[in-house]
């Protein structure tokens, strides 16, 4: 029952990190003796001081014979700081409990037989399931070499996220929009299509930031988006990232250019990008999560490519009907073919339905 009481507060630590930490995964610590919390912490930067060391120099002395509640599984080699394992050997700690083991192949559970040699006890699988949800976007990278991938839709009770004249603001209200502002500030990149660009002309930025900076991502095959939209002239214009095709005029290219923006040419894949080259390309930038805010055809594209590991849909009280645009675009699936999902949580946000739902074709 301890173990699960301080391993609940190890995980309230790590999430302070996310959205801060790209590429490394948010990870926090806790050291206890005697009943008592003496000591913790949590990632908070690439190239800072681990969770481990933040809790062990709280700790300072009194971490000889004491147990420490960490997770995910502490690093054993050197990158760009030194080995948690060997802060935690050097401090005396005489248990460690960890919730994951190191979903990176190369260094999964070599820490665990670092610790085990030095005489340490060491217990794993503590609050797992919650920690393993925290930690998929880093699993993600490390297993498929690509970001994990979720998808927010707000949609109207007959499935329609505009009315006929592409007007959207606001389906959801503003409790709903408030947890978009969290899952902004969770991930390392929101992403739309030209569409929701050209109609909305949205900063994607979270408000508040909280110290967040996540990568903008518009996808543009053929560069329709003209660079005086909001996300080419605010202050945070170098974080946008436009991604196209040939078919961008090498002229509107400079000029996304000239505004500070990241221009990525990638292949085409169908009547767009590539969208499994670009996941590839944003891996390769750290990337570890990205929330997919639409339109209609690039969360069409994105299902039909099986790369929604993750839906967040917001259906409000509201019937649109007619020729309002439906959620999801493209040609559709016939239903034996359709894709399905495992909904894992259904809760009211103000007045509005929010469903969280999972790929079924997620890796184990």
């Amino acid at each position: 029952m301890d173990d699960t009481k301080w391993m609940s507060e190890a995980l309230r630590l790590a999430r302070l990190g996310e959205g801060l930490t790209r590429p490394n995964p948010p990870v926090g610590a806790v050291i206890v003796k005697q009943g008592r919390m003496i000591g913790r912490g949590y990632h908070r930067k690439a190239g800072g001081p681990h969770a481990e060391v933040y809790a062990l120099r709280q700790a300072g002395s009194r971490a000889k014979d004491a147990t420490l509640y960490v997770t995910l599984e502490p690093c054993c080699t050197f990158g760009r700081t030194p080995p948690c394992t060997e802060a935690i050997i050097q401090a005396g700690i005489k248990k460690v409990v960890v919730a994951v083991s190191d979903p990176n192949p190369a260094h999964a559970r070599k820490g665990f037989i670092q610790l085990r040699r030095a005489g340490i006890e060491v217990v794993v699988g503590v609050c797992e399931g919650e920690a393993r949800e925290l930690l998929a976007p880093f699993a993600s990278a490390m297993i498929r070499k690509r970001p994990y991938v979720t998808l927010k839709l707000a949609e109207s009770l007959d499935g329609r996220i505009a009315d006929s004249t592409g007007r959207s603001k606001w389906i959801s209200g503003p409790a709903a929009r408030s947890i978009v502002q969290g899952l902004r500030r969770q991930v390392d990149a929101v992403m739309v299509g030209a569409g929701t660009v050209l109609k909305d002309n949205p900063s994607l930025l979270p408000r508040p930031s909280k110290g967040r900076m996540p990568f903008r991502v518009i996808v543009d095959a053929a560069g329709k988006v003209p660079a005086n939209r909001r996300i080419f002239l605010d202050a945070s214009a170098s974080q946008t990232m436009l991604v196209t095709t040939k078919r961008c005029p090498i002229r509107r290219q400079a000029d996304y250019a000239a505004r500070g923006a990241k221009v990525l040419v990638l292949p085409a894949g169908g009547r767009g990008v590539s969208l499994p080259v670009l996941l590839k390309s944003l891996y390769r930038l750290g990337v570890l999560h990205v929330l997919c805010e639409g339109g209609s055809e690039l969360a069409a594209s994105l299902i039909r490519a099986n790369l929604v590991d993750e839906l967040v849909l917001f259906v409000a009280p509201v019937i649109i009907g007619g020729d309002g645009l439906g959620a999801i675009g493209g040609r559709g699936w016939k239903l034996a073919g359709a894709p399905r999902l495992k909904i894992v949580e259904t809760r009211m946000i103000g007045g509005d339905v929010m469903i969280r739902a999972k790929s079924l074709c997620l890796p184990d």
